[in-house]
């Protein structure tokens, strides 16, 4: 039976989901670093942080249920290829390559490390240990997906909450200590450097395979028309975007307020797992490592199902349980390299991708303008993808001299943000081509 529109309770319940699927584990950590680097520079620093952090995931979504399809369907517009291409490269980037080992390397440095003596804490047979065991359980449910996962899910999600919760409000009102001055570029960019760090929440990529389940509950209780959709989805959006953003200024302010506590430390898993002990002693500690592990546990079963369907579905040759083992494996691999190096690896990768598909999702908003013409998308994206390349091989120590004087006359270019006005003028440039052709003929 078709529905014009869910009840109120129907929409608050979607976006709660929509805030449980952004609520991994990952994006407890970020905030915190970021809170004892920024120091008195927070209020600037999160703003910077929650334009990337919460604001392009809530485009994204809202850029799939405008579509009323998925990543594919979106970058398909550009060309088939690039359809294929650039959704592949998303999901391996929030599948193996990051988003699914930084699950284990997170539940490793809040829910094991903390406990284990001194003495292990420099050898890698813990974490080598720990990431063998986490992800046989991840194969082991990823192979045949069940309620249970999701019954985890749904109690790990308020617990999670809860726990977060306890330490904001402890941390306001009996501070670990005072608020210190900034720290490295956020003395000086705070606000620039902060935008980039939201890159690394990855949740606006992850935005793009997240709106086509948003879509389909919609769908699932009766709604059809694609605008009630969109105005739902909006709905469940802005939810989600205000849970997602008194997180992240909860856990951004108890990191600026633990400096003094416990010292600048090298990632915010670190930070958090300490600060709990600082705020509610050794119980503190175990809730959140309880709560934290079989978090990671949940989204990574969930990130090694979808990527191992993706690849499936592009790829039917190759058994979805072969993908799901391989995938495992080499997610296994990958995060004994630990958080840190894992978070600093990621980010040139992140710094190429982004911008591509910031670009990408804005030009679908209003594509109708030029006739949704190809040739729109390729200048646009083609200009921004030269720049972030570039940026991110910097990024990584890798530069041009004669390029990188050329660069560096573009404005932003320093922040990191040069691809902007290129970007723009390059789909101004298209938008007038497209709309003089159509003209004339």
């Amino acid at each position: 039976m078709e529905k014009n529109a869910l009840t109120k309770i129907d929409t608050l319940t979607l976006g709660l989901m929509l805030f449980a699927l952004f609520l991994g584990a990952g994006n407890i950590i970020f905030p915190p670093y970021l809170g004892q680097l920024a120091g008195d520079q927070l209020i600037l620093a999160i703003f910077g942080f929650l334009l990337t952090g919460v604001g392009l995931p809530l485009l994204g979504i809202l850029a799939i249920a405008k579509a009323g399809g998925d990543l594919q369907s979106i970058a398909g517009r550009v060309h088939p290829v690039f359809g294929i291409v650039f959704t592949l490269i998303v999901y391996l980037a929030i599948g193996p390559f990051f988003g699914i080992p930084r699950t284990a390397t997170v539940a490793f440095e809040i829910g094991a490390a903390p406990f284990l003596p001194s003495t292990l804490t420099e050898s890698f047979w813990p974490l080598t240990i720990f990431t063998l065991a986490f992800f046989t359980i991840t194969v082991l449910f990823a192979m045949n997906p069940t309620k249970l996962v999701d019954r985890i899910g749904k109690i790990l999600t308020p617990l999670l909450i809860a726990v977060i919760g306890m330490l904001a409000i402890k941390s306001f009102i009996n501070p670990m200590g005072s608020i210190n001055s900034p720290v490295g570029n956020y003395d000086t960019e705070a606000f620039f450097e902060s935008f980039l760090q939201g890159y690394l929440t990855m949740d606006a990529i992850a935005a793009l395979v997240f709106g086509i389940v948003i879509i389909q509950s919609i769908r699932s209780k009766g709604v059809t028309d694609t605008r009630v959709i969109l105005k739902t989805t909006a709905y469940a959006g802005f939810i989600a975007a205000i849970g997602l953003s008194t997180v992240y200024l909860s856990l951004s302010y108890i990191g600026a307020t633990s400096v003094e506590a416990i010292g600048l430390q090298d990632n915010g898993g670190i930070i958090i797992a300490m600060a709990s002990r600082v705020l509610y002693g050794e119980i503190g500690g175990i809730i959140l490592s309880v709560a934290i592990t079989f978090a990671c546990l949940t989204t990574s079963i969930g990130l090694v199902s979808a990527t191992a369907q993706f690849s499936f579905k592009i790829f039917p040759k190759i058994s979805y349980m072969s993908y799901v083992l391989f995938f495992a494996i080499f997610s296994a691999f990958i995060a004994n390299i630990g958080l840190t190096q894992l978070i600093a690896i990621s980010l040139p990768v992140l710094l190429a991708i982004y911008p591509i598909a910031i670009v990408l999702v804005i030009l679908s908003f209003f594509d109708r303008i030029f006739y949704r013409k190809p040739f729109v998308y390729i200048l646009a994206l083609s200009t921004t993808a030269v720049i972030s390349i570039f940026d991110a091989l910097r990024s990584s120590g890798i530069s041009f001299e004669q390029l990188d004087s050329i660069f560096h006359l573009l404005p932003l270019f320093e922040q990191g943000i040069g691809w902007v006005l290129p970007s723009t003028i390059a789909t101004l440039i298209g938008i007038l081509i497209a709309r003089t052709a159509h003209k004339n003929n």
